[in-house]
This record gives C-alpha cells, sequence and structure tokens, in this order.
C-alpha cells in the first residue's frame, strides 16, 4: 500500500500527533484496540480504533498490552489535553479529531445526540479507515496489474534484460537477476554496482550495506532453482514493488528455460563462422552441409546502445521469419552472422519496422555480398557499417552508403594504417592494450566534444572527464581544441576499429 501516516491524517482531516512513529510511515493495516495483540513489523504502523476509556486501559503501567498498544497508532474522532497527555506519557502516535465524510462544521438541529455520537463514532471511524484502506489497496492492485501486463509485452520483444530493466524503472531503484550460483545474468538500475550484495542477499550471507527496500525473489521452485531476483528500491511501496518483483520472478523463470538455444548449438554457429571468416573451400563445403545452398551470402552486424533489447532473440525470430538458416553468433553485446543476398533488405526492413518498448533501438550494418569462399571482407564492412550507424543514430546502413572517410580507410594498405594508428600509442597501459583513456577520446569525440554528454556516458564527474583530456593531450601531442587534431584523433580511432559506441 502507499498509504503513510500522513496521508491518512489528510484523509480524514485530522491531526497527527507524532511519538514513535514517524509522519512517512507506511501503514500495514488496520485493528480495533481489543483486538490488537502482536506487533507485525515495527517498520509499518497498525492504525488503532476505539473508546479512550479503552485506550486508558490498555496503556495503564500494569497492563500487559501496554507497550504492544502503544506501538500502534490510535485514530480518535476525540482531541483533548487528557488525551493528549496520556498518548504523551506512553510515546503513542496518533491521529486526533478526525472527521467522518458525513461530518460538517455546523451540527443539523435533527443531529444525533453528542451521546449518541460518541458510542457510534470508533465503528464508524473503523468503517471509514477500512474504506480508504481497500480503496487504497484497489488501486495498487491495478497498478500492480498494469505493471504485470507491460512487463509481460517486454519479455516478448526484449527477454530477461528488457524485463530487468523496466521492473527497475518501476521500482525507482536497481535490480539485479542472478543465476542459481550467485552470478550475474543481467542487471538494471544502478544493480551492476551492487553485485556483491545482491549476492550476499540472495546466498543469505552478511549484506555489506543495507539498502533500503532491499528484497530477494527466487526464480524458479525449490526443486528445479533458476536464479534469485534481487531488487533495491527508493519508495516505501513495499507491498507493491514485491508483487511486481514476484511477477517478474515468474516471467524470468520462463524467459530463462526458453529464450536460449543448447550448449552444442552455440559452440556448433561459433565453429562455423571461424571457418567462414578464415575463407576458402572448406568454407563453402560446410555451409552446404549446413543446409546454406546459396552460392552468394551478406554480412550483417547488429548492435544497440542499450541493454533492453535481446538482439540474439530478435535474430532467431527473423531468420526463422525469413527461413534463413542461423549463421550467426552473439557476443559483447552484438550479434554478427550472413544471410542469403536475396534476404538482406528483409533483414533490414525488420530492423527498421521494429519498436521497442522503452528506449533504445537496434542498429544495422550490411556488408556487400561475396561468395562463400571470401566471406571475411564482407564482415569486416558490415561492422565499419554497423560502428557508423551506431555513432550516427542510424538504424540500417550499408556498407555502399558510407562515408568517405571509411572508404578511404577501407583503400589504405595495412602500413598506412598502423602509422595513422600509431597516432595513439601512447594512450596504451603496460600491457600494451587500449583502455579508459582510448575509452574516453573516443566518447568525447563521438558526442562533438560536449563534455556533459560525454560526462555522463562514460559514468564519470565532469571534473574527472576534464582531468583525463588534459591527460591524453599530453600522452599524444594533440590538442582537442584543433579541428585537426581531432580529425587526426578519430582517422586513429577508426583505423584501429575502437570507434564503435
Amino acid at each position: 500500500m502507499a498509504l503513510d501516516l500522513q496521508a491518512i491524517a489528510r484523509a480524514v482531516r485530522g491531526t497527527l500527533v507524532v511519538e514513535r512513529a514517524p509522519a512517512n510511515t507506511p501503514i500495514d493495516g488496520l485493528a480495533r484496540l481489543r483486538e490488537y495483540v502482536v506487533v507485525a513489523n515495527r517498520n509499518f504502523a497498525t492504525l488503532l480504533t476505539g473508546d479512550e476509556e479503552e485506550l486508558r486501559a490498555r496503556l495503564a503501567p500494569d497492563s500487559e498490552v501496554s507497550e504492544t498498544t502503544a506501538s500502534g497508532v490510535f485514530v480518535s474522532t476525540g482531541d483533548s489535553a487528557e488525551l493528549r497527555a496520556l498518548l504523551a506519557k506512553s510515546r503513542m502516535t496518533a491521529i486526533l479529531g478526525a472527521r467522518l465524510p458525513n461530518d460538517s462544521e455546523t451540527t443539523p438541529a435533527d443531529a444525533p445526540s453528542e451521546t449518541a455520537q460518541a458510542a457510534s463514532a470508533p465503528s464508524a471511524l473503523h468503517a471509514h479507515l477500512a474504506a480508504i484502506i481497500a480503496e487504497d489497496q484497489a488501486a495498487s492492485d491495478r497498478l500492480v496489474t498494469a505493471g504485470t501486463k507491460v512487463l509481460t509485452q517486454v519479455a516478448r520483444r526484449g527477454g530477461a534484460p528488457a524485463v530487468i530493466a523496466e521492473l527497475a524503472h518501476r521500482i525507482d531503484g536497481w535490480a539485479v537477476l542472478l543465476d542459481a550460483h550467485g552470478q550475474m545474468i543481467t542487471s538494471a538500475g544502478a544493480g551492476r554496482l551492487h553485485i556483491d550484495d545482491a549476492t550476499a542477499a540472495a546466498l543469505g550471507r552478511p549484506v555489506r550495506v543495507r539498502h533500503p527496500g532491499l528484497q530477494v525473489h527466487q526464480v524458479g521452485s525449490d526443486r528445479d532453482l533458476t536464479g534469485y531476483l534481487v531488487i533495491a528500491s527508493r519508495s516505501s511501496v513495499t507491498s507493491r514493488n514485491r508483487d511486481l518483483a514476484s511477477q517478474s520472478a515468474a516471467l524470468f523463470d520462463l524467459v530463462l528455460r526458453t529464450r536460449d538455444p543448447s550448449l552444442t548449438e552455440r559452440l556448433g554457429r561459433e565453429a562455423l563462422m571461424g571457418v567462414l571468416l578464415a575463407g576458402g573451400q572448406d568454407a563453402g563445403r560446410l555451409l552446404r552441409r549446413w543446409g546454406v545452398r546459396e552460392t552468394g551470402l551478406t554480412a550483417f552486424h547488429l548492435g544497440s546502445r542499450t541493454r533492453t533489447i535481446d538482439l540474439e532473440r530478435l535474430t532467431v525470430r527473423w531468420l526463422d521469419e525469413l527461413g534463413a538458416e542461423h549463421v550467426f553468433v552473439a557476443g559483447g553485446g552484438r550479434v554478427r552472422g550472413f544471410v542469403p543476398d536475396g534476404l538482406a533488405e528483409e533483414l533490414a526492413a525488420r530492423v527498421m519496422a521494429l519498436t521497442p518498448l522503452g528506449t533504445g533501438t537496434a542498429h544495422l550494418g550490411l556488408g556487400l555480398p561475396a561468395p562463400a569462399e571470401l566471406l571475411r571482407r564482407s564482415a569486416l564492412q558490415a561492422k565499419q557499417a554497423l560502428d557508423t550507424a551506431v555513432e550516427d543514430r542510424q538504424t540500417v546502413l550499408r556498407y555502399s552508403e558510407l562515408p568517405t572517410v571509411e572508404l578511404v580507410l577501407d583503400a589504405m594498405g595495412d602500413e598506412s594504417s598502423a602509422q595513422l594508428a600509431a597516432v595513439l600509442d601512447g594512450l596504451r597501459d603496460a600491457d600494451g592494450n587500449h583502455g579508459a583513456l582510448t575509452d574516453t577520446l573516443r566518447t568525447f569525440l563521438a558526442e562533438h566534444g560536449a563534455q556533459r554528454t560525454t560526462a555522463s556516458r562514460l559514468g564519470i564527474h565532469r571534473q574527472t572527464l576534464a582531468s583525463r583530456m588534459r591527460r591524453i593531450e599530453e600522452l599524444t601531442g594533440l590538442a582537442m581544441d584543433r579541428a585537426d587534431d581531432r580529425a587526426a584523433a578519430w582517422l586513429a580511432l577508426r583505423a584501429l576499429g575502437l570507434s564503435e559506441s
């Protein structure tokens, strides 16, 4: 439920008298004084109704239920100095002077006597509070139902990554999906920053940091465990978040059992791609054994700026619709493969027609047609086309449509390309690899030097970005405020093949 003590006080037009229960304490139920015998959850408040004499008796020092009663929140139509003194002595939070829906500032001539009103007030107030809580619960249930429908649609479109991204948005927090051994499958929100805490919570280990709204939901049954869903929310609406997470856990159980092909098929496709990229007669023979009879194929690379789109799942569906064999591999957030020349445009049409839920879109790069024995060049062309499509935010880009810079780089020999790439050798780490500084430069140039956007994409502070850019200029001798130097850096990144997002 979304109700807290402040909301209840406003609903009944009463005065909130805060003692041990804070004003923002969420409500977990309603009870009559004589029925309240146990504290269900000290992080929540139970509303109590009854007459003042009964309250006085239960709060008496010699009463066995005085402490239990004081942990609740007394709601009454009355408000007097004696009542407030009693509540203050026991440190009991209350809502006083509550008014019923038919109450008005003036009393009609035919209104019941004060005695009759006093006798009926607790019962009428209890019924009024029950109606408020029921209405709120119904609204919460409607939100959960609507959220579950959206999560189901998302699961069909984008699989587990899309579901967890939508869930994190709806609970206003982060979420982590783990396998049965505590290894991360996917995450959303700030979940990647809290993998250790999520794993500890799922496996029953001490949690380093107690996150608000932390919940663990089992994916699968005890006898057939698939994994764990761990969520943490900034919202106080724990019951709604719990219901949404529970529904998501059931979706994950279905998705994780049906979305992945067998390990054997994956390994087979990876081996096939290796032979195809090596080229030669072996490539043609293996393709025919795989069921591909076409003499020419077109390479494709599929990618996305976001992790909410399940590219592998989409590729399987599209190839099935086109009647094409599964000649592709997925990895690193991308899918690369080959389709018969006659189906390349139909694949492009499906990518163009994709309308994923939420943010983000898929990008497709297409190479030039090539014979089965010479597919490596087409694969490189498709990669270059996808890199440019992602940077320029184009949905589909064919190699033949690439800007002039791509054609120039493609025409350069290996020695010239190596000389061009050497401009950025100063950014290599101790092992000779390009790391954080090169990635910073790439993102900075891709965002046209916009520091705020660059820092946001890298997940760093703007001062950290400025420090890195100064270091890059020192190591390369390039000045990022000069157009020629920025162009040289971009060409070097292109020559290195490091320009993709």
